[in-house]
């Protein structure tokens, strides 16, 4: 069932999902994307002292896109992700939200971290509106859109409830509905489900992917589990090693929605998922060659 929420904070044009494409490899071609792209980086590097984690970075991500990030260890996956949510900002080069410059954070996106980072002396529903008390909305603009979340992610009857009451799963849903009641553009997803039980994680992805059908919010979603990203996402990019940039970018040929015990065995999928595993044992093989280079090393 639809469940209509007024957003709490101003919208721009409405979103449009961009035209299907083929999987295709290799370095993605900015110039061939034919939509207009809600989050954009533009030639981003990204630099610690002497030490580059981004380096020619570029990407276009479309409204209602799901996007998934894969590579190795350590290749700047998370620094994409500060830098989206203007946690950072780029040394050089540029990220763009909508065509404006991102300088800092915002209602606009909404951040999901691995772990809940949920406040203990508050109650879910507490935890949930924090976002929209912060930012001074009326108690009567977020209550109800509050209790529609609380349903939307399956807590309904725990609204009183605190964080020690909750188990991990639940907990990530109450992070889940916090990051989403402010109605962002964008919602950033740092590895959100790697420290639940395979089951557990399961069930969160078919929940992302419910509430995500609903309201059609732009997600870029870092993890390093393979078949996570190829169930969850609309395209895949796998980043090279330190200093990290887009080496493969692959449209999934999935349709939605998607069943997990279904698509596995699609031959696409297995496919997929071997190319996508010889990219990243490849970059992860060239990252332990060139470990003991990587500070102060120039960009290729």
């Amino acid at each position: 069932m639809l469940v209509s929420l007024t957003p709490l904070f101003s919208k721009g044009a409405p979103q449009q999902t961009p035209p299907a494409t083929e999987a295709v490899g290799g370095a993605p071609s900015r110039a061939a994307a034919t939509f207009a792209a809600r989050l954009t980086f533009e030639g981003v590097e990204r630099r610690y002292g002497d030490t580059y984690a981004l380096a020619g970075f570029d990407l276009d991500v479309a409204p209602a896109e799901i996007v998934c990030l894969l590579g190795p260890s350590g290749c700047g996956k998370s620094t994409v992700l500060n830098l989206a949510a203007g946690f950072e900002r780029p040394s050089e080069g540029a990220v763009l939200l909508d065509g404006a410059a991102v300088e800092r954070p915002g209602p606009d996106r909404g951040v999901v971290f691995q772990q809940p980072r949920l406040f203990p002396w508050l109650s879910v529903l507490d935890n949930i509106t924090f976002g929209p008390r912060m930012h001074g909305v009326p108690r009567e603009r977020y209550r109800d859109g509050a209790q529609r979340y609380v349903d939307l992610v399956g807590l309904a009857g725990f609204e009183k409830h605190y964080p020690y009451e909750l188990s991990g799963g639940m907990q990530q849903r109450v992070a889940i509905a916090r990051a989403w009641i402010s109605e962002p553009e964008v919602l950033l997803m740092d590895e959100p489900f790697g420290a639940l039980d395979a089951q557990t994680r399961l069930m969160m992805q078919e929940l992302l992917l419910d509430v995500w059908e609903k309201k059609r919010t732009t997600v870029l979603f870092v993890t390093h589990d393979i078949d996570e990203a190829l169930f969850l996402a609309d395209r895949v990019l796998v980043m090279s090693a330190r200093p990290g940039r887009i080496t493969e970018d692959l449209r999934m040929p999935f349709a939605r929605p998607r069943d997990y015990a279904t698509i596995i065995f699609d031959a696409d999928y297995v496919r997929l998922k071997q190319r996508v595993l010889r990219a990243i044992r490849q970059e992860s093989a060239r990252a332990m060659r060139a470990a003991p280079d990587f500070a102060g090393a120039t960009p290729p």
